[in-house]
């Protein structure tokens, strides 16, 4: 499979482009791509721009609703709940988060949920955030239902990600991963790939392991059962059960506490409905936040430095890759693949945005 490799910036225009196109304001388009762009940044092309299609299509579908807005539906001090009425999940989010983190700054803690939503991106786009701000943050998202439970053949849960970010040196700690042993979008980049997928990520309809992409994503689709299996595997002996409880404890903090609509109850009729979790803590409510960010850093920088496996030189600590994949894609260029590109072209048809306005794609 070919890829491009597209300057950032240009990208970014793009996308905001498309996003002002079918009706969003200039500054919702911007957090909007800022969420779609940070995933490619940071390499994870799964919830980048090739998700871009999805999003075009969730909104001409009318399943996102862009007159919408999220509303504050209930509040204490600590704490929120956001109606999103089903508009798009990104700025839903980040109003969630920014109320988080509004509240912490505050109390010392913000811990909001957003009910009837649709997809976000990436989760830790929303933990950085309070990151930025100093704070801890933690952000979590039911989906349409994909994973199925240990021992089950029905998909119950979705991929429900838990993500973590929190201020250290040199590297800010930042952790995001789904609940499942992938996420659907590593599903569809598969398939555009045309690769099998490896043993252990997905069971067909019958309880049996696949590599068909396409089969999988079918299953989900038209729930004829089968789909990706929770972190762990598909038993307890690797810790499958894990994974499984990790995907419920999600729902704890995204559909159930909200009253929202859990994952299987997600993407039924003309509607997502998904929900979303944030929390920022202020690390100062425990004392001198300095030491405690040089407490963190001094950790990770431990783990660093502790002994290799054969054959290994470098332990790395979450977040670490993600900040090197962003200098090598602001350097060079973020990656896109032939299929991807091919769907940015027909979408920018679509919506008359003359594309080599914006990309002067090179292959890599």
């Amino acid at each position: 499979m070919t890829y491009f490799r597209v300057d950032y910036k240009n990208a970014k225009k793009f996308c905001e482009e498309s996003f002002i196109r079918v009706g969003f304001s200039e500054e919702e388009s911007q957090i909007i791509s800022d969420v779609i762009l940070l995933s490619d940044l940071y390499g994870i092309e799964s919830h980048g721009l090739q998700r871009l299609k999805m999003y075009q299509d969730n909104i001409k579908s009318g399943l996102v609703k862009v007159d919408k807005k999220a509303d504050v539906v209930f509040e204490t001090p600590v704490s929120g709940v956001l109606d999103a009425n089903f508009s798009i999940g990104h700025l839903a989010s980040h109003q969630g988060m920014s109320l988080a983190i509004k509240k912490a700054k505050t109390t010392g803690v913000g811990i909001v949920t957003v009910r009837n939503s649709n997809h976000f991106g990436i989760a830790g786009y929303y933990s950085k955030l309070a990151c930025d701000e100093g704070f801890l943050g933690l952000a979590f998202t039911n989906s349409e239902a994909l994973m199925v439970p240990t021992f089950g053949i029905l998909p119950m849960l979705g991929s429900n990600p838990i993500a973590c970010a929190m201020p250290a040196d040199p590297y800010d700690f930042f952790f995001d991963a789904s609940t499942t042993v992938v996420t659907r979008g590593k599903l569809e980049v598969y398939k555009k790939l045309g690769k099998p997928l490896p043993k252990g990520w997905a069971i067909d309809q019958d309880g049996n392991i696949s590599s068909d992409a396409s089969e999988i994503i079918d299953n989900i689709k038209e729930g004829r059962g089968g789909g990706i299996l929770p972190l762990g595997g598909d038993n307890e002996n690797l810790g499958g059960h894990k994974g499984y409880g990790y995907g419920v404890l999600t729902e704890i903090f995204s559909s159930i506490i909200s009253l929202g609509m859990t994952s299987n109850q997600c993407l039924k009729g003309d509607v997502d409905g998904c929900c979303h979790g944030f929390i920022a803590i202020d690390p100062n409510i425990f004392g001198d936040s300095k030491l405690i960010k040089d407490h963190l850093s001094n950790f990770l920088q431990e783990l660093r430095d502790s002994p290799k496996a054969q054959g290994q030189d470098r332990i790395y600590t979450h977040g670490e890759k993600e900040i090197i994949a962003m200098k090598d894609r602001l350097d060079n260029g973020i990656r896109i693949n032939e299929k991807t590109m091919n769907e940015l072209y027909d979408l920018a048809s679509n919506l008359n945005i003359d594309i080599r306005a914006y990309f002067k794609e090179r292959l890599e």
